[in-house]
Protein backbone atom coordinates (compact mmCIF):
# COMPACT_ATOMS: atom_id res chain seq x y z
CA UNK A 1 0.00 0.00 0.00
CA UNK A 2 1.09 3.69 -0.91
CA UNK A 3 2.34 5.19 1.98
CA UNK A 4 0.61 9.01 2.71
CA UNK A 5 3.90 10.77 2.90
CA UNK A 6 5.48 9.51 -0.55
CA UNK A 7 1.84 10.66 -2.45
CA UNK A 8 2.40 13.84 -0.59
CA UNK A 9 6.08 14.71 -1.95
CA UNK A 10 5.25 13.62 -5.59
CA UNK A 11 2.10 16.06 -5.23
CA UNK A 12 4.41 18.80 -3.82
CA UNK A 13 7.26 17.91 -6.32
CA UNK A 14 4.68 18.33 -9.03
CA UNK A 15 3.40 21.55 -7.63
CA UNK A 16 6.07 23.71 -7.59
CA UNK A 17 7.81 22.25 -10.74
CA UNK A 18 5.64 20.82 -13.03
CA UNK A 19 3.78 23.28 -14.05
CA UNK A 20 5.43 26.36 -15.79
CA UNK A 21 6.73 28.86 -12.76
CA UNK A 22 6.53 29.98 -9.34
CA UNK A 23 6.26 33.45 -8.08
CA UNK A 24 6.12 36.11 -5.74
CA UNK A 25 2.70 37.17 -4.39
CA UNK A 26 1.96 39.35 -1.74
CA UNK A 27 2.78 37.54 1.65
CA UNK A 28 5.96 36.21 -0.20
CA UNK A 29 5.00 32.51 -0.28
CA UNK A 30 5.37 30.52 -3.43
CA UNK A 31 2.27 30.73 -5.58
CA UNK A 32 1.86 28.11 -8.60
CA UNK A 33 0.68 29.32 -12.11
CA UNK A 34 -1.34 26.77 -14.16
CA UNK A 35 -1.81 27.07 -18.09
CA UNK A 36 -5.39 25.89 -17.79
CA UNK A 37 -7.39 24.68 -15.53
CA UNK A 38 -7.40 21.20 -17.38
CA UNK A 39 -3.65 21.21 -15.97
CA UNK A 40 -4.67 21.40 -12.49
CA UNK A 41 -7.28 18.81 -12.79
CA UNK A 42 -4.25 16.37 -13.46
CA UNK A 43 -3.03 17.47 -10.16
CA UNK A 44 -6.33 16.62 -8.05
CA UNK A 45 -6.95 13.48 -10.13
CA UNK A 46 -3.15 12.04 -8.88
CA UNK A 47 -4.37 13.60 -5.07
CA UNK A 48 -8.19 11.47 -5.42
CA UNK A 49 -6.21 8.55 -6.93
CA UNK A 50 -4.16 7.63 -3.92
CA UNK A 51 -4.39 3.59 -3.85
CA UNK A 52 -4.71 3.78 0.51
CA UNK A 53 -8.44 4.62 -1.14
CA UNK A 54 -8.67 2.73 -4.13
CA UNK A 55 -11.06 0.70 -2.42
CA UNK A 56 -13.94 3.77 -1.23
CA UNK A 57 -15.05 6.55 -2.73
CA UNK A 58 -14.71 10.07 -2.96
CA UNK A 59 -17.14 13.14 -4.03
CA UNK A 60 -16.10 16.51 -5.35
CA UNK A 61 -16.82 19.54 -6.58
CA UNK A 62 -14.76 22.83 -6.63
CA UNK A 63 -16.54 25.85 -8.61
CA UNK A 64 -15.46 29.75 -8.91
CA UNK A 65 -18.13 31.53 -7.76
CA UNK A 66 -16.77 34.15 -10.18
CA UNK A 67 -16.75 32.81 -13.06
CA UNK A 68 -18.86 29.40 -12.73
CA UNK A 69 -16.34 27.38 -14.08
CA UNK A 70 -15.50 23.74 -12.28
CA UNK A 71 -11.89 23.76 -11.26
CA UNK A 72 -12.98 19.74 -10.88
CA UNK A 73 -15.47 17.02 -10.49
CA UNK A 74 -15.58 13.47 -9.32
CA UNK A 75 -18.74 11.74 -8.40
CA UNK A 76 -20.15 14.95 -8.09
CA UNK A 77 -24.00 13.46 -8.60
CA UNK A 78 -23.60 9.76 -6.80
CA UNK A 79 -24.99 9.54 -3.18
CA UNK A 80 -22.86 9.97 -0.15
CA UNK A 81 -23.32 10.04 3.43
CA UNK A 82 -22.56 13.43 4.64
CA UNK A 83 -21.75 12.97 8.03
CA UNK A 84 -21.80 16.90 10.06
CA UNK A 85 -21.69 18.32 5.93
CA UNK A 86 -25.55 17.84 6.80
CA UNK A 87 -25.49 20.90 9.01
CA UNK A 88 -24.35 23.08 6.17
CA UNK A 89 -28.18 22.20 5.18
CA UNK A 90 -29.46 23.23 8.71
CA UNK A 91 -27.73 26.21 9.45
CA UNK A 92 -28.86 27.65 6.06
CA UNK A 93 -32.15 26.58 6.24
CA UNK A 94 -32.74 28.11 10.01
CA UNK A 95 -31.43 31.66 8.74
CA UNK A 96 -32.90 31.47 5.30
CA UNK A 97 -36.03 30.77 7.39
CA UNK A 98 -35.98 32.21 10.51
CA UNK A 99 -33.65 34.93 10.05
CA UNK A 100 -30.56 35.96 11.92
CA UNK A 101 -31.90 38.16 14.49
CA UNK A 102 -34.55 35.23 15.72
CA UNK A 103 -34.41 34.64 19.34
CA UNK A 104 -35.86 31.66 21.08
CA UNK A 105 -37.66 32.22 24.48
CA UNK A 106 -37.79 30.58 27.86
CA UNK A 107 -40.63 31.78 30.04
CA UNK A 108 -41.37 31.12 33.38
CA UNK A 109 -45.47 31.35 34.58
CA UNK A 110 -47.19 30.57 37.69
CA UNK A 111 -50.67 28.53 37.64
CA UNK A 112 -51.86 30.37 40.51
CA UNK A 113 -51.11 33.50 42.67
CA UNK A 114 -48.49 34.74 44.94
CA UNK A 115 -50.03 35.23 48.72
CA UNK A 116 -47.14 37.37 50.37
CA UNK A 117 -44.66 35.08 50.80
CA UNK A 118 -46.01 32.15 49.15
CA UNK A 119 -46.69 30.97 45.72
CA UNK A 120 -50.34 29.03 46.06
CA UNK A 121 -50.14 27.06 42.23
CA UNK A 122 -47.57 25.74 39.76
CA UNK A 123 -44.47 27.07 38.59
CA UNK A 124 -44.45 26.36 34.24
CA UNK A 125 -41.08 26.54 32.23
CA UNK A 126 -42.23 26.86 29.20
CA UNK A 127 -39.62 25.97 26.34
CA UNK A 128 -39.64 27.18 22.50
CA UNK A 129 -37.10 24.43 21.91
CA UNK A 130 -34.09 27.22 22.92
CA UNK A 131 -30.81 24.98 23.10
CA UNK A 132 -28.39 27.93 25.05
CA UNK A 133 -29.15 27.75 28.79
CA UNK A 134 -25.63 26.01 29.24
CA UNK A 135 -22.47 27.57 30.54
CA UNK A 136 -21.22 27.92 26.98
CA UNK A 137 -23.39 31.28 26.88
CA UNK A 138 -23.43 32.17 30.41
CA UNK A 139 -19.97 32.61 31.64
CA UNK A 140 -19.91 28.51 32.28
CA UNK A 141 -22.59 28.47 34.58
CA UNK A 142 -25.24 25.97 33.14
CA UNK A 143 -27.06 27.38 36.13
CA UNK A 144 -27.34 30.90 35.61
CA UNK A 145 -30.55 31.70 34.08
CA UNK A 146 -32.80 29.24 36.33
CA UNK A 147 -30.41 31.10 39.61
CA UNK A 148 -31.38 34.54 38.24
CA UNK A 149 -35.29 33.22 38.06
CA UNK A 150 -35.28 32.14 41.49
CA UNK A 151 -33.34 34.95 43.07
CA UNK A 152 -35.68 36.93 41.59
CA UNK A 153 -38.70 34.87 43.40
CA UNK A 154 -36.32 35.76 46.55
CA UNK A 155 -36.68 39.38 45.78
CA UNK A 156 -40.29 38.93 46.16
CA UNK A 157 -40.97 37.51 49.18
CA UNK A 158 -41.06 33.95 48.26
CA UNK A 159 -40.09 31.54 50.36
CA UNK A 160 -42.58 28.49 49.86
CA UNK A 161 -43.73 26.79 46.30
CA UNK A 162 -46.87 24.66 47.18
CA UNK A 163 -47.30 23.56 43.73
CA UNK A 164 -45.04 21.81 41.38
CA UNK A 165 -42.14 22.70 38.95
CA UNK A 166 -43.93 21.68 35.71
CA UNK A 167 -41.51 21.63 32.41
CA UNK A 168 -43.46 22.31 29.23
CA UNK A 169 -41.83 20.89 26.17
CA UNK A 170 -45.10 20.75 23.61
CA UNK A 171 -43.51 22.87 20.91
CA UNK A 172 -41.80 19.48 20.02
CA UNK A 173 -42.20 15.94 19.78
CA UNK A 174 -40.94 13.82 22.88
CA UNK A 175 -38.95 11.72 19.83
CA UNK A 176 -35.37 13.22 20.89
CA UNK A 177 -33.39 10.89 18.90
CA UNK A 178 -32.53 10.89 15.20
CA UNK A 179 -33.48 7.84 12.85
CA UNK A 180 -30.38 5.87 12.27
CA UNK A 181 -28.67 6.64 14.96
CA UNK A 182 -26.38 4.34 16.69
CA UNK A 183 -27.66 2.67 20.32
CA UNK A 184 -24.13 2.60 21.56
CA UNK A 185 -24.14 5.87 21.19
CA UNK A 186 -26.56 6.99 22.99
CA UNK A 187 -24.35 7.76 26.18
CA UNK A 188 -22.29 10.66 25.09
CA UNK A 189 -23.28 14.03 24.71
CA UNK A 190 -23.18 14.32 20.61
CA UNK A 191 -26.24 11.96 20.82
CA UNK A 192 -28.38 14.09 23.57
CA UNK A 193 -32.04 14.04 22.62
CA UNK A 194 -33.96 16.78 21.47
CA UNK A 195 -36.19 18.57 23.59
CA UNK A 196 -38.71 21.88 23.66
CA UNK A 197 -37.32 22.58 27.27
CA UNK A 198 -33.36 22.22 27.45
CA UNK A 199 -30.50 22.67 30.14
CA UNK A 200 -26.53 22.06 29.74
CA UNK A 201 -26.58 21.03 26.27
CA UNK A 202 -29.27 17.85 28.11
CA UNK A 203 -26.14 16.47 29.46
CA UNK A 204 -24.19 16.13 32.95
CA UNK A 205 -20.79 16.76 33.17
CA UNK A 206 -18.86 14.55 34.82
CA UNK A 207 -15.55 15.29 35.90
CA UNK A 208 -12.78 12.79 36.94
CA UNK A 209 -9.51 13.44 38.88
CA UNK A 210 -6.70 10.79 40.52
CA UNK A 211 -7.08 9.86 44.21
CA UNK A 212 -4.07 10.73 46.45
CA UNK A 213 -3.68 7.00 46.68
CA UNK A 214 -3.38 4.24 44.14
CA UNK A 215 -5.58 1.72 44.44
CA UNK A 216 -8.19 4.19 45.52
CA UNK A 217 -10.92 5.17 43.57
CA UNK A 218 -10.85 8.13 41.76
CA UNK A 219 -12.96 11.58 42.50
CA UNK A 220 -15.53 12.15 40.92
CA UNK A 221 -18.09 15.29 40.55
CA UNK A 222 -20.49 16.42 38.10
CA UNK A 223 -22.84 19.61 37.35
CA UNK A 224 -25.29 20.71 37.71
CA UNK A 225 -25.22 18.67 40.80
CA UNK A 226 -28.24 16.65 40.69
CA UNK A 227 -30.05 13.71 42.58
CA UNK A 228 -31.22 13.86 38.60
CA UNK A 229 -28.59 11.28 37.83
CA UNK A 230 -26.95 8.32 39.78
CA UNK A 231 -23.10 8.13 39.00
CA UNK A 232 -21.90 4.49 39.82
CA UNK A 233 -17.81 4.67 40.62
CA UNK A 234 -15.79 2.38 39.47
CA UNK A 235 -12.58 4.25 38.55
CA UNK A 236 -9.43 3.01 39.90
CA UNK A 237 -6.53 5.22 40.82
CA UNK A 238 -3.22 3.38 39.18
CA UNK A 239 0.44 4.84 39.00
CA UNK A 240 2.42 6.40 36.78
CA UNK A 241 3.90 3.71 34.96
CA UNK A 242 0.17 2.42 33.99
CA UNK A 243 -2.31 4.40 31.71
CA UNK A 244 -5.67 6.10 32.44
CA UNK A 245 -8.76 4.41 30.02
CA UNK A 246 -11.68 5.55 30.87
CA UNK A 247 -15.41 4.54 29.82
CA UNK A 248 -18.94 5.33 30.54
CA UNK A 249 -22.32 3.98 30.17
CA UNK A 250 -26.02 4.85 30.83
CA UNK A 251 -28.30 2.15 31.11
CA UNK A 252 -30.46 2.94 28.48
CA UNK A 253 -33.93 4.62 29.50
CA UNK A 254 -32.51 5.76 32.81
CA UNK A 255 -30.05 8.15 34.19
CA UNK A 256 -27.91 5.53 36.19
CA UNK A 257 -24.76 6.53 34.71
CA UNK A 258 -21.77 4.24 34.67
CA UNK A 259 -17.99 5.23 34.97
CA UNK A 260 -15.51 2.78 34.84
CA UNK A 261 -11.44 2.22 34.06
CA UNK A 262 -8.06 3.69 35.49
CA UNK A 263 -6.64 7.32 35.55
CA UNK A 264 -3.45 7.55 36.38
CA UNK A 265 -1.75 9.05 39.93
CA UNK A 266 -0.81 12.25 37.79
CA UNK A 267 -3.22 12.70 35.56
CA UNK A 268 -5.01 16.06 35.18
CA UNK A 269 -8.80 16.71 35.71
CA UNK A 270 -10.74 14.74 32.88
CA UNK A 271 -14.06 15.80 31.92
CA UNK A 272 -16.82 14.04 29.82
CA UNK A 273 -20.37 14.66 28.95
CA UNK A 274 -23.01 12.33 29.47
CA UNK A 275 -27.21 12.87 27.78
CA UNK A 276 -29.55 12.44 30.02
CA UNK A 277 -32.86 10.70 29.69
CA UNK A 278 -35.92 12.88 29.35
CA UNK A 279 -33.95 15.85 29.55
CA UNK A 280 -37.54 18.27 30.22
CA UNK A 281 -37.82 16.13 33.35
CA UNK A 282 -34.20 16.78 34.07
CA UNK A 283 -34.91 21.02 33.62
CA UNK A 284 -37.43 20.67 36.08
CA UNK A 285 -35.25 18.41 38.64
CA UNK A 286 -32.78 21.06 38.46
CA UNK A 287 -34.85 24.44 39.09
CA UNK A 288 -36.57 22.77 41.86
CA UNK A 289 -33.51 22.02 43.15
CA UNK A 290 -31.79 25.62 42.29
CA UNK A 291 -34.81 27.05 44.23
CA UNK A 292 -34.36 25.12 47.52
CA UNK A 293 -30.73 25.90 47.40
CA UNK A 294 -31.84 29.43 47.29
CA UNK A 295 -34.08 28.60 50.98
CA UNK A 296 -37.09 28.41 48.46
CA UNK A 297 -39.28 25.27 50.03
CA UNK A 298 -40.82 23.73 47.27
CA UNK A 299 -44.07 21.10 48.68
CA UNK A 300 -44.90 19.82 45.40
CA UNK A 301 -43.04 17.70 42.66
CA UNK A 302 -41.08 18.34 39.37
CA UNK A 303 -42.35 16.97 36.15
CA UNK A 304 -42.35 16.56 32.66
CA UNK A 305 -45.77 18.49 31.52
CA UNK A 306 -47.04 14.77 30.05
CA UNK A 307 -47.15 13.69 33.57
CA UNK A 308 -49.62 15.98 34.43
CA UNK A 309 -53.16 15.31 33.99
CA UNK A 310 -54.28 19.16 32.38
CA UNK A 311 -53.70 20.83 29.55
CA UNK A 312 -52.18 24.02 30.32
CA UNK A 313 -53.93 27.39 28.94
CA UNK A 314 -51.36 30.21 28.77
CA UNK A 315 -53.98 33.25 28.38
CA UNK A 316 -54.98 32.31 31.89
CA UNK A 317 -51.24 31.83 33.55
CA UNK A 318 -49.30 34.93 34.24
CA UNK A 319 -45.84 35.32 33.22
CA UNK A 320 -43.02 36.32 36.03
CA UNK A 321 -39.50 36.02 33.66
CA UNK A 322 -38.64 35.29 30.21
CA UNK A 323 -35.11 34.31 28.89
CA UNK A 324 -34.29 35.63 25.52
CA UNK A 325 -31.23 33.23 23.90
CA UNK A 326 -29.09 34.85 21.84
CA UNK A 327 -29.36 35.60 18.59
CA UNK A 328 -29.28 32.35 15.84
CA UNK A 329 -26.02 34.24 13.83
CA UNK A 330 -24.57 33.17 17.43
CA UNK A 331 -26.70 29.52 17.68
CA UNK A 332 -25.32 28.38 14.31
CA UNK A 333 -21.60 29.32 14.92
CA UNK A 334 -22.10 26.71 17.54
CA UNK A 335 -23.66 24.36 15.18
CA UNK A 336 -20.93 24.82 12.49
CA UNK A 337 -17.54 25.54 14.48
CA UNK A 338 -18.18 22.97 17.38
CA UNK A 339 -20.10 21.01 15.17
CA UNK A 340 -22.70 20.65 17.90
CA UNK A 341 -25.67 18.16 16.93
CA UNK A 342 -28.06 19.03 19.62
CA UNK A 343 -28.39 22.47 18.42
CA UNK A 344 -28.65 21.35 14.77
CA UNK A 345 -31.76 19.01 15.83
CA UNK A 346 -33.39 21.64 18.11
CA UNK A 347 -32.95 24.21 14.91
CA UNK A 348 -34.73 22.02 12.58
CA UNK A 349 -37.75 21.27 14.22
CA UNK A 350 -37.87 24.65 15.29
CA UNK A 351 -38.50 25.53 11.63
CA UNK A 352 -41.08 22.51 11.66
CA UNK A 353 -42.98 24.12 14.78
CA UNK A 354 -43.13 27.35 12.90
CA UNK A 355 -44.81 26.21 9.98
CA UNK A 356 -46.69 23.01 11.22
CA UNK A 357 -47.55 23.86 14.56
CA UNK A 358 -45.60 20.76 15.63
CA UNK A 359 -41.84 20.50 15.84
CA UNK A 360 -40.76 17.44 14.38
CA UNK A 361 -37.69 16.32 12.51
CA UNK A 362 -40.29 15.42 9.35
CA UNK A 363 -41.99 18.72 9.66
CA UNK A 364 -38.71 20.42 9.55
CA UNK A 365 -37.68 18.36 6.50
CA UNK A 366 -41.21 19.27 4.67
CA UNK A 367 -40.67 23.01 5.58
CA UNK A 368 -37.30 23.46 4.09
CA UNK A 369 -38.14 22.11 0.64
CA UNK A 370 -38.98 25.38 -0.78
CA UNK A 371 -35.43 26.13 0.07
CA UNK A 372 -33.76 23.10 -1.52
CA UNK A 373 -35.95 23.65 -4.43
CA UNK A 374 -34.39 27.87 -4.48
CA UNK A 375 -30.82 25.72 -4.46
CA UNK A 376 -31.73 23.77 -7.75
CA UNK A 377 -32.33 20.94 -5.48
CA UNK A 378 -35.22 18.23 -6.19
CA UNK A 379 -36.49 16.87 -2.93
CA UNK A 380 -37.37 13.79 -4.00
CA UNK A 381 -33.58 13.28 -5.00
CA UNK A 382 -32.27 13.85 -2.00
CA UNK A 383 -32.58 12.08 1.74
CA UNK A 384 -32.16 14.00 4.51
CA UNK A 385 -33.64 12.26 8.10
CA UNK A 386 -32.28 14.15 10.66
CA UNK A 387 -30.44 17.77 11.38
CA UNK A 388 -27.00 16.70 12.54
CA UNK A 389 -25.54 14.43 10.41
CA UNK A 390 -25.16 11.88 12.64
CA UNK A 391 -27.60 9.47 10.73
CA UNK A 392 -25.77 6.77 8.37
CA UNK A 393 -29.04 7.29 6.32
CA UNK A 394 -28.43 10.97 5.15
CA UNK A 395 -27.76 10.93 1.55
CA UNK A 396 -26.49 13.39 -0.67
CA UNK A 397 -24.45 14.45 -3.72
CA UNK A 398 -21.39 16.32 -3.81
CA UNK A 399 -23.29 18.24 -6.44
CA UNK A 400 -26.48 19.54 -4.10
CA UNK A 401 -23.82 20.52 -1.22
CA UNK A 402 -22.09 22.91 -3.52
CA UNK A 403 -25.45 23.89 -4.89
CA UNK A 404 -25.82 24.88 -1.74
CA UNK A 405 -22.65 26.76 -0.76
CA UNK A 406 -23.18 28.35 -4.37
CA UNK A 407 -26.76 29.71 -3.10
CA UNK A 408 -25.54 30.57 0.18
CA UNK A 409 -23.09 32.99 -1.55
CA UNK A 410 -25.66 34.87 -3.13
CA UNK A 411 -28.11 35.25 -0.02
CA UNK A 412 -29.11 37.95 2.39
CA UNK A 413 -27.85 35.85 5.21
CA UNK A 414 -24.29 35.15 3.33
CA UNK A 415 -22.43 37.04 6.24
CA UNK A 416 -24.23 35.21 9.17
CA UNK A 417 -23.68 31.47 7.54
CA UNK A 418 -20.46 32.43 6.33
CA UNK A 419 -18.90 33.71 9.48
CA UNK A 420 -20.50 30.24 11.26
CA UNK A 421 -17.60 28.23 9.41
CA UNK A 422 -14.48 26.84 11.20
CA UNK A 423 -11.84 28.58 9.77
CA UNK A 424 -8.38 26.86 8.87
CA UNK A 425 -5.45 27.20 11.58
CA UNK A 426 -7.77 29.63 13.95
CA UNK A 427 -10.68 28.37 15.33
CA UNK A 428 -13.75 25.44 15.17
CA UNK A 429 -12.81 21.76 13.96
CA UNK A 430 -9.87 22.62 11.43
CA UNK A 431 -8.55 25.08 14.47
CA UNK A 432 -4.94 22.42 14.36
CA UNK A 433 -5.21 22.13 10.09
CA UNK A 434 -3.35 23.52 7.50
CA UNK A 435 -1.05 26.04 9.77
CA UNK A 436 1.45 28.03 8.29
CA UNK A 437 0.25 27.74 4.73
CA UNK A 438 -2.21 30.01 2.47
CA UNK A 439 -4.91 28.27 3.42
CA UNK A 440 -4.67 28.89 6.93
CA UNK A 441 -7.33 32.30 7.90
CA UNK A 442 -8.31 31.76 4.42
CA UNK A 443 -10.24 28.03 3.98
CA UNK A 444 -13.98 28.44 5.84
CA UNK A 445 -15.46 25.00 5.73
CA UNK A 446 -17.82 22.52 7.55
CA UNK A 447 -15.90 19.33 8.81
CA UNK A 448 -17.94 16.00 8.64
CA UNK A 449 -17.26 12.47 10.55
CA UNK A 450 -18.79 9.61 11.54
CA UNK A 451 -17.18 5.88 11.07
CA UNK A 452 -15.69 5.48 7.47
CA UNK A 453 -16.91 8.99 6.59
CA UNK A 454 -15.17 12.34 6.28
CA UNK A 455 -15.92 15.33 4.92
CA UNK A 456 -15.10 18.89 4.54
CA UNK A 457 -17.28 21.47 2.34
CA UNK A 458 -16.71 25.17 2.42
CA UNK A 459 -15.04 28.55 1.01
CA UNK A 460 -11.85 29.15 -0.24
CA UNK A 461 -9.89 31.99 -1.78
CA UNK A 462 -6.79 31.56 -4.65
CA UNK A 463 -3.93 33.24 -4.26
CA UNK A 464 -5.42 35.04 -7.24
CA UNK A 465 -8.37 36.37 -5.03
CA UNK A 466 -11.03 34.50 -6.76
CA UNK A 467 -13.41 33.00 -4.32
CA UNK A 468 -14.14 28.82 -4.83
CA UNK A 469 -16.43 26.37 -3.61
CA UNK A 470 -15.57 23.38 -2.82
CA UNK A 471 -16.91 20.01 -1.67
CA UNK A 472 -14.78 16.85 -0.26
CA UNK A 473 -16.58 13.70 0.66
CA UNK A 474 -14.66 10.59 1.40
CA UNK A 475 -17.13 7.31 1.80
CA UNK A 476 -16.10 3.68 3.19
CA UNK A 477 -12.35 4.05 3.90
CA UNK A 478 -10.76 1.47 5.86
CA UNK A 479 -7.71 3.60 6.46
CA UNK A 480 -7.01 5.76 8.93
CA UNK A 481 -9.02 8.69 9.47
CA UNK A 482 -5.67 11.11 8.83
CA UNK A 483 -4.92 10.53 5.54
CA UNK A 484 -8.42 11.40 4.22
CA UNK A 485 -7.92 14.69 6.25
CA UNK A 486 -4.27 14.88 5.02
CA UNK A 487 -6.05 14.86 1.68
CA UNK A 488 -8.25 17.32 2.16
CA UNK A 489 -5.89 19.44 3.49
CA UNK A 490 -3.34 19.55 0.26
CA UNK A 491 -6.48 20.05 -2.11
CA UNK A 492 -7.08 23.26 0.00
CA UNK A 493 -3.43 24.49 0.20
CA UNK A 494 -3.26 23.74 -3.46
CA UNK A 495 -6.30 26.05 -4.47
CA UNK A 496 -5.17 28.34 -1.86
CA UNK A 497 -1.95 28.32 -4.13
CA UNK A 498 -3.56 28.52 -7.55
CA UNK A 499 -2.81 31.22 -9.92
CA UNK A 500 -4.13 31.50 -13.48
CA UNK A 501 -1.18 34.22 -13.81
CA UNK A 502 -0.27 37.69 -14.37
CA UNK A 503 -3.54 39.52 -15.87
Amino acid sequence: MKNINNALLIILLLFEIGFTQTEQIKDTRPVSVYPSIQDFTKVLDDVFNDPNFSNAHWGVVIQSLQTGEYFYKRNENKNFMPASNMKLFTSAFGLLDLGAEFQYETSLYIKGRIDEEIVKGDLIIKGSGDPTITGRFYNDDPNYVFSLWADSLKELGVEEIRGNIIADDDVFDDIGLGSGWSWDDETYYYSAPSSGVSLNDNCVDISIVPSEKIDSKALITYRPNTKYVTVLNDIATVSDDSVTKLEFYRDRGTNIIHCYGTIRLSEPKYTESISVNNPTKFTAVVFKEILESKGISVKGYAADVDETLEALDYTTLTKLYYQLAPKLEQIVKVINKRSNNLYSEQLLKTIGYRHEKVGTTDNGIKSAEVYLKQMGIDPDNIQIVDGSGLSRMNLITPMQLNNLLRYMFRSKVYNSFYESLPIAGVDGTISRRMKNTRAENNVRAKTGYINSVRSLSGYVTTADGEMLTFVMVANNFLVPLSLAENIQDLVCILLSNFSRGKK
